[in-house]
């Protein structure tokens, strides 16, 4: 009996590690997934690169990865992958409280903030509450969906909001149609 429960325990702590063996890393994982998704994601949809305090939303639309990576290399990562997208572009938005974290509460804070700078470059930037931003994130769930790649910053409202848009039919050309078909009428 003690060698049919060694063998079982052996077979076990094989089975174990050969699954962890075979076992895609998370960096993997939250790439293949953000490159199987971009293609069926248009406007209305969101990706999020968050910290890891960002709470798990319940609603229907929102798919949140574990990213086990840092939040300036998803950032970079992600919005490389869309400036090489046909279809979409990101609107980004920043919780407004960011500008307020100090390195005296939250250590590294005006470093990230650098790093954010770089990485965003000369694109337009919103800032709203992080509160209001949770809100059209969870009302947005409701319909479209949301990709949320949760990264291991340890930095309060550092998160990165991308609202998509279509990137081949820019703001001005939807204002023109409108007027267009306002006036055919």
């Amino acid at each position: 009996m003690k060698k049919i429960i060694l063998a079982f325990s052996l077979a076990l702590i094989f089975a174990a590690q050969a699954s962890r063996a075979q076992a895609p890393n998370a960096e993997t994982d939250w790439r293949i997934k953000l490159n199987q998704e971009l293609p069926l994601l248009g406007h209305r949809n969101w990706i999020m690169i968050v910290d890891s305090a960002y709470p798990l939303q319940v609603s229907p639309g929102v798919e949140t990865i574990e990213t086990n990576d840092d939040l300036p290399h998803v950032a970079r990562v992600v919005l490389d992958t869309l400036d090489h997208s046909i279809h979409v572009t990101p609107n980004v938005y920043l919780d407004a409280e960011l500008p307020y974290v100090t390195d005296e509460v939250a250590p590294g804070a005006s470093v990230y903030r650098q790093h954010l700078k770089e990485i965003l470059k000369d694109r337009p930037v919103k800032s709203l509450p992080h509160e209001t931003l949770i809100k059209q994130i969870n009302d947005a769930g409701q319909t479209f969906h949301i990709l949320v790649l949760k990264t291991n910053m340890a930095i309060p409202y550092t998160s990165l909001f991308l609202q998509l848009d279509c990137k081949y039919w820019p703001p001005a050309a939807e204002q023109q149609l409108r007027q267009a078909m306002t006036g055919a009428h």
